[in-house]
């Protein structure tokens, strides 16, 4: 397979450069399980619960947690075995398997079931509607990608072809586009929080709508595995999901203050304030999944989007790369 050849001597390299965080501390060690995360986000909430409030180790589980920037780069430390499970776009895992994977990813724990970015403008509009997109320079998300996806299909069902009612800018790194934004670069951006808050807070501009709630319920960011690690450890992927569910729970009942300080330990150099607004905006619209199953209705919307994007060959029924059935026992016990 031809992401296989691709990983040698970068994986290497990335995999020494990576810095890794002990995510439960314990006296005894527990089963290891090493998690590759696409990025670090306050997006990602609940996973920082299940860390934080110990519910990792109260399964018996160590789990060593990595930041891999890049979906790209996190399934190849997958599909290497570099790491255990990855938290990324449900897509990667169709990508895998349109190449024709011999050990298929699979999807088994849903995390956030909506879109995470937000339409910024450089002024406030209380009176904004999508029409205003057409003729401005639109600064987009990396092109394949679930953000990029999207915003894609967003634009489509108001009425916008990306393509010749506006200038699309999305050739610029995902970790650059904030500071070309700031920079003077485009008139909107796509952008996931913490930055939204923080922009605000600077005054480059508002948030003038939400791209997750536009594009609807699908699954986002999903924790996933090969096929084979799944059927040899069992056990260990039940009690994992098991810690992801009762986070969902604890995410569900408390309050943004309280989230906030739970994760705050993974944003050390982020205002406690803007980790708050930024929880507050993705609870307010039900970014964060309230279980770990993926819908089939959702992953239905997930390949209509993909399929608008032109990423995708054929609609890979759910069966194929999805298993309920760890999500399903984990919400089955977890009250």
């Amino acid at each position: 397979m031809k992401l296989r050849k691709k990983i040698s001597l970068p994986l290497m390299i990335l995999t020494l450069s990576l810095s890794v965080l002990a995510g439960c501390g314990s006296d005894s060690a527990g089963v290891k399980v090493k998690i590759g995360e696409v990025t670090r986000s306050v997006f990602y909430a609940p996973e920082y619960v299940a860390l934080s409030q110990n519910f990792f180790k109260d399964e018996g589980l160590e789990v060593e947690l990595q930041t891999i920037p890049g979906g790209d780069k996190t399934m190849t430390a997958l599909l290497s075995g570099a790491i255990d499970v990855a938290l990324v776009g449900s897509e990667t895992s169709i990508y895998v398997y349109q190449q024709g994977a011999d050990d298929p990813v699979i999807n088994f724990a849903q995390l956030t079931q909506r879109d995470g970015t937000f339409l910024f403008a450089r002024e406030a509009d209380a009176n904004f509607n999508w029409d205003k997109l057409k003729g401005s320079t639109f600064l987009g998300q990396r092109k394949g990608g679930m953000p990029q996806m999207a915003g894609a299909f967003t634009l489509l069902q108001k009425g916008i072809d990306a393509g010749k009612d506006l200038t699309l800018i999305q050739n610029i790194d995902f970790a650059n586009i904030a500071g070309a934004f700031a920079s003077g670069t485009g008139d909107y951006v796509q952008l996931f929080e913490p930055t939204a808050s923080i922009f605000e807070r600077e005054q480059r501009g508002r948030v003038v709508a939400s791209f997750g709630v536009e594009s609807g319920y699908l699954p986002y960011t999903v924790f996933m595995s090969k096929q084979s690690y799944i059927s040899k450890n069992g056990d260990t992927v039940q009690k994992f999901t098991n810690a992801v569910r009762r986070a969902q729970v604890w995410v569900k009942e408390h309050s943004p203050e309280e989230i906030a300080d739970a994760i705050l330990p993974y944003f050390e150099n982020t205002d406690r304030d803007i980790v708050i607004s930024s929880v507050k905006r993705y609870k307010e619209q039900d970014t964060y999944a309230v279980n770990p199953v993926i819908d089939g209705k959702e992953w239905n919307n997930l390949l209509d989007v993909m399929d608008n994007a032109g990423e995708l060959k054929e609609r890979i029924p759910e069966a194929k790369i999805v298993d309920n059935s760890f999500a399903e026992k984990a919400e089955a016990g977890v009250k």
